[in-house]
């Protein structure tokens, strides 16, 4: 008889949504889609009801310079206050300064070397969402940063190792019966200030979701930076991301809960729900 394996923490709930909003104004009707979309999102994050939502997202210049390229990093912190772009709302919400400690440690055991940063404002990147999905701001973040404007940018095979890592942390070292929520933000594919620029690739989007809810995100770290390049654009680097939401459900099928070509935006627009199980 095998022995059994105490599981300490749990993650109870998982999501990923790209995270920009652009006006409205003759797109009204997928806008809304967008919205309701996050939205609905939004409602199974606080069902699930994490005492925890780890939001795994990329910072837009805001924090993290070119002139310190930093791949990865944790976000600790009692309280995050967010940068104001997009129009987010300044207002602040709260943080998990021993979880996020913690994790630091955790991922150093597992050669994962995360930069822990304090005196961060969160973008539109965490956010927006997080606005959203996060309505009242009650539930602390943690945001892990995977800095897809650097280069070389973290890879999706990485971030799926950082989120294989992170499930085994909530698991094994974490208190019994916490609750955590894993949300990816980033992507779809889009091209910024590159030739290609306004250019969404539709197939490229839902290809890469139908992977995710089928249970083959694994699937994605076998994503190159070429590739994503020449598929996705810059913007789709983002997927890295989702890579690590995936590595955090192992083979938990899921659900899309919207997409949309956003040509208005310049960007596909998409959002995932996972399934479970036991949560």
């Amino acid at each position: 008889m095998k022995d059994e394996v105490l599981v300490m923490g749990k993650i109870v709930s998982a999501a990923a949504t790209s995270h920009t909003f652009g006006v409205a104004d003759g797109v009204e009707a997928q806008a809304q889609r967008i919205f309701d979309g996050i939205d609905r999102i939004g409602h199974a994050i606080r069902a699930s009801r994490p005492d925890v939502i780890l939001m795994a997202t990329s910072d837009h210049l805001v924090n993290f310079s070119l002139d310190f390229q930093i791949p990865l990093a944790v976000g600790i912190s009692d309280a995050w206050c967010p940068y104001g772009d997009l129009g987010v709302p300044r207002e602040p919400f709260p943080g998990h300064r021993e979880f996020a400690t913690e994790l630091v440690a955790f991922a150093a055991t597992k050669d994962f070397d995360l930069v822990a940063v304090e005196n961060v404002k969160p973008d539109h990147g965490l956010a927006m969402p997080n606005a959203i999905i996060n309505r009242g701001m009650h539930i602390p973040v943690v945001p892990i940063y995977i800095n897809t404007v650097m280069t070389p940018s973290p890879t999706c095979a990485r971030s799926y190792a950082l989120g294989k890592a992170v499930r085994e942390f909530v698991e094994t070292a974490r208190p019994e019966q916490e609750r955590v929520a894993i949300v990816a933000t980033g992507g779809l594919s889009h091209w910024i200030c590159l030739p290609d620029s306004g250019r969404v690739n539709a197939k490229w989007d839902l290809a890469l979701i139908q992977q995710i809810v089928t249970g083959c995100g694994a699937e994605l770290a076998g994503l190159s930076f070429d590739a994503i390049m020449k598929d996705g654009g810059n913007g789709g680097l983002e997927m890295a991301t989702w890579a690590f939401m995936a590595g955090t459900t192992g083979e938990s099928v899921g659900e899309l809960v919207y997409y949309e070509e956003m040509t208005a935006w310049w960007t596909g627009m998409g959002g995932v729900l996972m399934h479970l199980d036991d949560a």
